[in-house]
């Protein structure tokens, strides 16, 4: 590997995840339709979701984990879909070992953990 490729630094390694500090604090819909602001999903056009079905609750989910404050997470989550949806999400591992390093309910649930 050159010292260029070594030193470099992505912001994905930089980029500071949230959480909030009990599954309880998710109130956020279980079903029906969710919008998402532009700053959650950066998408052109509509960003309208059933959460109610698993794929609009994917894509919610996703990234509200991924560009979410705790306030957005108290939001738009829910904590018993987030259990539920959890073995499904395709998150980037830093967001896993934080949510499954807070919330013990989550750990063992995540897809590398299955293979």
């Amino acid at each position: 590997m050159t010292e260029t490729a070594a030193a470099r630094v992505r912001f994905r390694d930089l980029k500071p995840y949230d959480a909030p500090a009990s599954l309880d604090e998710l109130r956020g819909p279980a079903t029906g339709m969710v919008t998402l602001p532009l700053r959650l999903r950066w998408v052109p056009g509509e960003r309208t979701y059933d959460v109610g079905e698993t794929g609009g609750a994917r894509v919610v989910y996703q990234a509200v984990l991924a560009e979410g404050a705790v306030a957005d997470q108290r939001r738009f989550l829910n904590r018993e879909r987030l259990i539920g949806l959890w073995p499904d999400l395709n998150l980037d591992q830093r967001v896993v070992r934080l949510w499954e390093g807070r919330f013990p309910q989550l750990r063992g649930l995540a897809w590398p953990a299955s293979l």
